[in-house]
């Protein structure tokens, strides 16, 4: 029996050794991109002073803990990378505070103190918020390429009567957001990011809403509306959203095909200048002639002076 208690009073005190009195305290509901954060590092067993604790980010790209404190080692790179956030001391708590929490803001964080000592675990467990967000929604044709997809963002899309359309919608988000279209007007709802309308009609012209919805924050959501206009069916290839997309890469070709001939043009005739500038060589200049020298003329002065 007495062996038992000594072996749980080791247990216990190993236990108690390798596991820190400090932790991180933050939101414990969902936090939105944008929101005011206060974290606070607490002391469980009032094992240290919290005038000698401070709190410290994980830097993900130098795989270096950083204090947040703004001593002199850490002035700096506290300036210029973790300008948001604030470390506060008031009433002998040990408060941080992010007025407006970002993705690369969201930690991990943790709370270490100055003057532990070797029996004690100085650093608490690490935190990281639970940051929730949703980037806006954009709506493309499939098959026009990257060119529509990043550059020419869809608000009106005009096709010709009996074409195929196929509009998607995407967004970057925290976690992968549910899709819904619906057109305006209508009562029906397509549970997904594609919407395929075959052969389109005069009755398919309208304006047509994808709305992205995230799957854990209910009032976490975007939108984007698109109107189609269906044209007639003889209606010219440039009047359709296909044929203006031609027209603005052809027009930025155009334009890059001239500058390139602009530029070598111009190079080319700045090397002409400097080859015709260059300096006559130094054995094709003439010489002085000397009347006593072998290419002077027959003379009986005695002028060694050059004639000029």
């Amino acid at each position: 029996m007495r062996a038992c208690i000594i072996l749980t009073s080791v247990l216990l005190a190993f236990l108690r050794s390798g596991s820190a009195s400090l932790m991180v305290k933050g939101p414990t509901g969902p936090v939105l991109e944008g929101e005011e954060v206060t974290l606070e590092c607490v002391d469980t067993e009032s094992e240290f002073n919290l005038s000698t604790v401070h709190f410290e980010k994980l830097s993900r790209h130098m795989k270096t803990w950083y204090r947040l404190d703004l001593d002199e080692y850490n002035y700096f790179y506290r300036r210029c990378f973790y300008y948001d956030v604030d470390v506060r001391r008031e009433d002998g708590r040990l408060l941080l505070w992010l007025p407006r929490i970002q993705t690369w803001s969201a930690g991990p964080y943790r709370c270490v103190a100055d003057n532990a000592t070797e029996q004690m675990n100085n650093s608490s467990m690490t935190y990281t918020i639970p940051v929730h967000y949703m980037r806006e929604v954009s709506v493309y044709r499939s098959g026009l390429g990257s060119f529509s997809r990043y550059f020419t963002p869809l608000q009106d899309l005009r096709v010709r009567l009996g074409d195929d359309v196929e509009l998607e919608c995407s967004t970057s988000a925290s976690e992968s957001p549910q899709y819904f279209w619906a057109k305006e007007g209508e009562d029906w709802i397509v549970p997904a990011s594609k919407l395929k309308l075959a052969q389109v009609r005069d009755l398919d012209s309208g304006k047509y809403t994808c709305t992205a919805q995230h799957p854990t924050v209910g009032s976490l959501s975007k939108k984007r509306t698109i109107s189609i206009t269906v044209l007639p069916e003889d209606a010219a290839w440039y009047e359709t959203t296909t044929g203006r997309i031609a027209l603005m890469a052809a027009a930025a070709g155009v334009a890059l095909l001239v500058i390139i001939m602009s530029m070598t043009a111009y190079l080319c005739r700045r090397a002409k200048q400097r080859k015709s500038k260059e300096p006559i060589d130094d054995r094709s200049q003439k010489k002085p002639i000397y009347r006593n020298s072998v290419e002077s003329l027959t003379s009986t002065a005695g002028d060694k002076q050059p004639l000029v």
